[in-house]
């Protein structure tokens, strides 16, 4: 297995979990004092267009945006403001999209620059590896807060 399909399966890995998760839940659930699950989908979503961002960024031999610079809460907020007017089914479809989106960005990344330092989205120095090994473990724990509940209604 090569270095970009290592990253792809750091980040299918919890994806897949949190597809069965999915369809298990009540999409009105609560999963967070203020989030349903369509929340959650929305904040996930954000994460995943920043890294399209930033992919396309590096594809395109420019400095990357720094769309999360205001700080992670303000950016969770965004992400799940700009998607209010969308139902639960359009936010899941964007959920999916994104994601594939940016595994078809990851597998076009050149070797060299998968560890080379940019800036990420939120302002902090690191690399596509970075994100990668950032973004994996997140939705994993998101996933867990939704097992969780899940085992608590069984």
């Amino acid at each position: 297995m090569n270095t970009v399909d290592e990253l792809i399966a750091i980040l299918e890995h919890p994806r897949l979990k949190m597809m069965a998760c999915l369809d298990q839940i009540d999409v009105n659930r609560q999963v967070y004092s203020l989030w349903t699950i369509r929340e959650v989908l929305a904040h996930l979503s954000g994460w995943d267009d920043a890294a399209v961002g930033f992919m396309k960024s590096i594809l395109a031999n420019e400095t990357p945006l720094t769309p999360a610079a205001d700080g992670i809460d303000v950016y969770n907020a965004l992400s799940v403001a700009v998607r209010a007017e969308m139902d639960y089914d359009q936010v899941r479809q964007q959920f999916i999209e994104v994601r594939v989106e940016l595994l078809a960005l990851l597998k076009q990344i050149p070797e060299e620059k998968l560890t080379t330092e940019y800036i990420l989205p939120w302002g902090e120095p690191g690399t596509v590896v970075d994100i990668v090994h950032i973004y994996g473990p997140h939705e994993e724990e998101h996933v867990e807060s939704l097992q969780e509940l899940l085992d608590s209604l069984s």
